[in-house]
């Protein structure tokens, strides 16, 4: 659980800015891949993404420029990636200028069920990091290379001569 705003902060930051990586590789022809008829594409997860941040923490008084949209994804690639931005700086603004350290003991209502607004914060960043590795699997199959988040890939241990691990 998050018992500052900075320590918040420097989370977000770290995370988003690998979404952000993952974001900027899409194209919008990589935009309708899907794992099977009947599940979200890749532009849907990445939309889905993007407006969450704001949806959930709209819910919790936070305010700040970001883009309204439903799961229709739009068919450019770039303007998800810009939407993606735009609600994280806003995020990352909007929670040191109008919280303060206590706020994040006080709970709010979340989908029917009282969240301290700590837990929301650290759901945020869980949902994320969740699609986030469904769009890997995702870029993948429509032939991306995907960002190295937490290490190497497998293509950055080829091209350092070594044999990656299967």
């Amino acid at each position: 659980m998050f018992r500052t705003i900075q320590d918040f902060v420097n989370e977000w930051n770290n995370e988003s800015t690998a979404t952000q990586r993952v974001l900027d590789t899409l194209t919008d022809e990589s935009l309708t891949q899907q794992i099977a008829p009947d599940f979200r594409t890749l532009g849907q997860l990445a939309w889905h993404i993007a407006t969450t941040i704001h949806e959930m923490l709209s819910r919790v008084g936070l305010t700040f420029e970001a883009p309204e949209g439903d799961e229709h994804a739009p068919s450019s690639a770039q303007t998800i990636a810009d939407a993606y931005r735009l609600s994280a700086t806003g995020l990352a603004n909007a929670i040191q200028s109008q919280w303060t350290d206590a706020k994040l003991t006080e709970s709010t209502d979340m989908y029917g069920e009282m969240w301290l607004n700590a837990t929301t914060l650290r759901m945020l960043i869980s949902h994320e990091i969740h699609h986030r590795g469904e769009m890997i699997v995702l870029m993948r199959q429509a032939g991306l290379r995907v960002p190295d988040i937490y290490g190497p890939t497998r293509e950055d241990w080829l091209e350092r001569g070594m044999q990656p691990l299967v």
